[in-house]
């Protein structure tokens, strides 16, 4: 099987990308949306954070745990060491789930899966992938994506941008970059295009123009 890291900063069109995995019927992990089920209502790192994090989990009518994700959001991402605590809670955590994602896709004999991980590479998890796919778009795009979609204030974003790697240096490493700073259709046409080559490989003799 053949495993594909996918990652991008923020705003970057990340899920575009891996929207047209799924759409080609590839399992695809998502980092991001797997943090929030650990933190949903009760979920499994709710216990952990409130002790680390007094007065950023509370109870709701119903008598579950409940995160404030705006008050643990002011904690942490203007202390680093605050951020390292939560991290080292909750990655973990989402490593478990990522392998036991890739189990199951080995079982189904799935022939590709996709790891949709934000810091695959800050937290050097592309040792353990096949190719880097990395999503890009111009710093202004970018940008103005986070602040129509996060409803993040320019600190908060400068602030989420400091702890991610420069773009350029996540190009500079991927296999594939996938721009989508131009058309929507030209970013799908790239990713069509890598998932054709990993279904139908040409012969080690025959080399890609």
């Amino acid at each position: 099987m053949q495993v594909i890291g996918l990652t991008g900063g923020i705003g970057m069109g990340k899920s575009t990308a891996a929207a047209a995995f799924r759409r080609a019927r590839i399992p695809v992990f998502d980092a991001d949306a797997t943090v929030h089920w650990l933190q949903r209502p009760n979920g499994r790192a709710l216990r952990a954070i409130g002790q680390a994090f007094p007065g950023t989990v509370g109870t709701d009518a119903q008598g579950r745990r409940v995160l404030d994700r705006a008050a643990l959001r002011a904690r942490v991402l203007q202390d680093p060491a605050a951020l390292a605590g939560l991290e080292a809670i909750v990655h973990p955590m989402v490593r478990r789930e990522q392998r036991a994602f890739l189990a199951r896709a080995r079982r189904t004999q799935a022939r590709i899966a996709v790891l949709d991980i934000p810091l695959l590479l800050e937290t050097r998890g592309d040792r353990h992938v096949d190719r880097v796919v990395v999503v890009s778009a111009p710093r202004s795009v970018q940008i103005a994506r986070v602040r129509r979609r996060q409803h993040m204030d320019a600190a908060q974003i400068r602030a989420v941008l400091a702890r991610q790697m420069p773009d350029a240096e996540k190009r500079r490493r991927a296999d594939l970059v996938v721009r989508t700073g131009l058309t929507r259709h030209h970013a799908l046409r790239a990713i069509h295009r890598l998932i054709r080559e990993l279904r139908d490989p040409l012969p080690q003799s025959v080399c890609l123009p």
